[in-house]
C-alpha cells in the first residue's frame, strides 16, 4: 500500500468508505445532516481520483466568493492530512486553482458568473457543491458541458437536506407536478447508501463522524427543543420544512371530501382568481369556495401553465366562459385582461397597492383551515411547504417575501381582493 493510500484509508470515516473509490455512476447525491463530514469525504474522493489518473475537475458554488473559504480551504485541508507536499500538488489562489504533478488541475468557478462557464475545456468530473443554492438552470448547464470524449463522466451534488420543494429534491427524489417517482427519501434514510439508474444516493449525520466534538452533538440535540424542523435538517439529515411556514393551517384532503364540504356550506362564496406568466413564470387559475362561518378557504380546482400565449390559454380554460364565472386577474396586465375580454371572458382586474402582497397574505392567514383537493397538484406543491425569505441583517421573517414565487397564492390573493374573512362582501355566483 502507498503512503497515499495509507493516508487516505486512515482519514476515512468508515460510512464513507466505499463511497470513494466507487466511480461506476455519472451522478452522486451526497445528502446528510450538519456535522456528517459529507463535504470532507467528496473532497478525498476527488482528490484521490486526480492522484490516480490525469484529469480536470471543476468545483462549483453559486457564488464564487464563497468557494475560498469552503471547498478550496477543505482541499487544502485534505491534501494536508493525506501528508501532500507541494510536490505532488500545488495550491494557487491568484488565480484560484490546484494542480497535480501528473497534470491533473482542479479548477473554481461560480454560478454567478455563467459566462465564465462557456470557456470550459477537458473537465471530466463537476463537484457541486450545496447543490440546493444553484439554480436549476446551472445544474442543467453543467450537464450539457460536461462531456469528455475520452474519460468517464461524473458529477458529484453534495448539500444539506432542504425544502422538498427544491429542484434538487424534484430531479433526483421526486416531482408530483410532473408525475416523475425516482425515490423515495424515506427508503434513502434507511438504506442509507442507494444506488437508481446512473445516481448513487449517499446519507449521513453526525454520528458517521468520529471525529466530531462530543459538545457540537449535544448542540444538535438542543434544536430539537425550540427548532424541530432545523433539527429535523440538521441533526436527522432530513428533507422538508426549512423555517417559518406561512400557512400553517393547509392541509391535502382527497378531492370527493373537498367537493363534499363544499356542498354542505349554507352559503359559500365561489371565488375565480388569476395571475398571468410565460416564460420565466407561470400561468396560474384557481377556483375558490369560502365557508365564511368557519373560516375556512377551500382549493378546489387549478389550471397551470407555462410558455403558452393567450390564445392557448384561453382555449385550455374555456369552461369559464360556458359558465360566465367571474375571474379576478392580475391588473399588472390590461392588455391580457382586455384580450380575455374581447374573447367572451368575465374577467376584472384586481386591486394592487403598496403593501397589497403582505394584506393579502395576512388575510389568507386568517382562516382557520386552508383545505386544498390533492387533485390541485401545483397549488399543494407550492403552499405545503411554502415559508417566508429571512432579512439577513436581522434574522426576522420578510412578511412579504417566499422561498420561493408562489403563482396559485397570487391567483388566490386576487381572488379574494374584495373579500374579509370577518366580513362577506358580494355573495355567490354559483352553487353546486
Amino acid at each position: 500500500m502507498s503512503k497515499v493510500e495509507e493516508s487516505i484509508t486512515f482519514a476515512l470515516n468508515d460510512h464513507f468508505y466505499d463511497f470513494i473509490d466507487e466511480w461506476n455512476q455519472k451522478y452522486y447525491f451526497v445528502v446528510g445532516g450538519y456535522g456528517s463530514s459529507k463535504s470532507y469525504h467528496v473532497a478525498v474522493k476527488v482528490i484521490k481520483k486526480l492522484l490516480e489518473e490525469k484529469r480536470t475537475a471543476l468545483v462549483v458554488r453559486e457564488v464564487f466568493d464563497t468557494l475560498r473559504d469552503s471547498c478550496y480551504s477543505l482541499l487544502e485541508e485534505v491534501a494536508l492530512a493525506l501528508g501532500l507536499d507541494e510536490s505532488i500538488i500545488k495550491f494557487t489562489e491568484s488565480p484560484m486553482r490546484v494542480r497535480f504533478a501528473n497534470g491533473s488541475k482542479i479548477i473554481f468557478k461560480g454560478m454567478d458568473k455563467p459566462a465564465k462557464l462557456k470557456s470550459l475545456n477537458g473537465v471530466s468530473i463537476v463537484w457541486i457543491e450545496e447543490c440546493s443554492e444553484v439554480k436549476y438552470a446551472g445544474f442543467k448547464e453543467l450537464t450539457g458541458r460536461l462531456r469528455h470524449p475520452k474519460l468517464s463522466n461524473h458529477i458529484i451534488l453534495s448539500t444539506n437536506p432542504v425544502s422538498k420543494s427544491n429542484w434538487c429534491y424534484k430531479h433526483f427524489f421526486e416531482d408530483k407536478k410532473k408525475n416523475i417517482h425516482i425515490l423515495n427519501d424515506e427508503e434513502l434514510y434507511k438504506k442509507r447508501k442507494i444506488v437508481k439508474g446512473k445516481t448513487y444516493y449517499h446519507h449521513s449525520v453526525v454520528d458517521d463522524n468520529y471525529f466530531v466534538p462530543a459538545e457540537y452533538v449535544e448542540t444538535l440535540d438542543e434544536l430539537k427543543q425550540h427548532d424541530p424542523d432545523l433539527w429535523r435538517i440538521a441533526r436527522k439529515g432530513k428533507f422538508g420544512i426549512n423555517g417559518l411556514l406561512v400557512f400553517p393551517q393547509f392541509e391535502v384532503a382527497a378531492k370527493e371530501d373537498v367537493m363534499k364540504a363544499i356542498k354542505d356550506i349554507k352559503n359559500p362564496l365561489l371565488r375565480n382568481g388569476m395571475d398571468f406568466g410565460f416564460v420565466t413564470s407561470y400561468n396560474a387559475v384557481v377556483r375558490l369556495a369560502v365557508d365564511h362561518d368557519e373560516k375556512i378557504l377551500y382549493i378546489y380546482w387549478e389550471y397551470y401553465s407555462k410558455n403558452k400565449t393567450d390564445p392557448e390559454i384561453a382555449k385550455d380554460i374555456e369552461e369559464f366562459k360556458e359558465s360566465r364565472e367571474l375571474i379576478k386577474a392580475d391588473c399588472a396586465e390590461p392588455k391580457a385582461i382586455k384580450y380575455y375580454k374581447q374573447e367572451g371572458f368575465r374577467m376584472r382586474s384586481c386591486k394592487k397597492f403598496a403593501g397589497s402582497r403582505s394584506m393579502y397574505t395576512k388575510k389568507v392567514k386568517r382562516f382557520k383551515k386552508i383545505i386544498c383537493s390533492d387533485s390541485c397538484i401545483s397549488t399543494m406543491e407550492e403552499l405545503k411547504e411554502l415559508t417566508f425569505k429571512i432579512d439577513p441583517k436581522t434574522g426576522d421573517p420578510i412578511e412579504d417575501e417566499f422561498n420561493i414565487d408562489p403563482h396559485t397564492l397570487s391567483a388566490i390573493w386576487y381572488a379574494l381582493d374584495d373579500y374579509e374573512v370577518s366580513d362577506i362582501k358580494g355573495s355567490g355566483l354559483k352553487t353546486f
